[in-house]
């Protein structure tokens, strides 16, 4: 049997697009935020300091598992501090128990988080699997579709300032290769309220809503994917792979694409 050609360029349901959303803080703003988001379908990650929940001008605790369904919760620290001053000793205080504080309010594992002001240093990106961290958002837009190299300097594509911008050239772009293109944008919610653009969400929801060639995603739905399809196990010819994870996978195989169930051992 001849060699199978196989390439990693779909997501969920065979898209070879996805757009996530990031916003940092847990502010009160983040509620009107949701609602929006909701009515539109679309689905983000809120990067949260257990430290400050309940305090004036952000969430309550015990809002934040209903606010935040079907969206991801992720850690942002207990108190905001910048990560590349912190003492190594003390980064456990801060990362390792905001997880906790995190995991007890909503009912699940923590395994992302954004680095708070954006600063951290390869000093601290060293320790974050130590804290079970997976993943971290940088503020280093840098405009592209790309997926991260490095889910620990995750660099995200605009601030939400720019995202109807590049959410119409996202939508119209194709990647020369056929490469899953990512459409990223982090903010805050309390800046849509002190610049007075609201309607900024709509515009993209608006955008986004009729797209159903982009999955619509958490930050851990697609490392999660990601992780999933980096541990297919193929035969040395390629016309064998076997699925050990519990995430339905997509590949091309000699150009098609190919579903690969959960446990599925599939001859292609």
């Amino acid at each position: 049997m001849e060699r199978v050609s196989i390439q990693f360029k779909y997501f969920p349901g065979g898209r070879s697009k996805a757009v996530t959303f990031s916003f940092d803080d847990g502010r009160t703003q983040d509620r009107r935020l949701v609602d929006t988001m909701n009515r539109y379908g679309l689905k983000g990650t809120f990067h949260l300091n257990s430290g400050k929940l309940g305090q004036k001008e952000y969430i309550d605790a015990g809002e934040l598992s209903g606010l935040y369904a079907g969206h991801e919760v992720s850690a942002h620290t207990i108190s905001h501090p910048f990560l590349d001053l912190f003492p190594t000793d003390a980064l456990a205080g801060e990362i390792w128990a905001d997880r906790q504080a995190l995991e007890r309010l909503t009912g699940y594992p923590v395994r992302g988080m954004s680095y708070p002001f954006g600063t951290y240093d390869d000093r601290v990106v060293a320790t974050l699997p130590a804290f079970g961290i997976e993943y971290a958002r940088t503020t280093k837009s840098h405009g592209g579709f790309e997926l991260p190299a490095d889910f620990l300097r995750w660099h995200p594509t605009c601030h939400h300032k720019q995202m109807v911008e590049r959410t119409e050239e996202f939508l119209s772009h194709r990647d020369r290769f056929g490469r899953m293109t990512l459409l990223y944008i982090w903010g805050h919610s309390y800046e849509f309220d002190s610049d007075d653009n609201w309607h900024l969400v709509d515009a993209v929801g608006e955008l986004l809503a009729g797209a159903d060639d982009v999955w619509k995603a958490t930050n851990a739905e697609i490392v999660a994917y990601k992780q999933a399809l980096d541990r297919l196990r193929f035969s040395a010819d390629c016309t064998i792979v076997h699925n050990p994870s519990a995430l339905e996978v997509w590949i091309a195989a000699d150009g098609e694409a190919v579903p690969v169930g959960p446990g599925e051992l599939k001859r292609l």
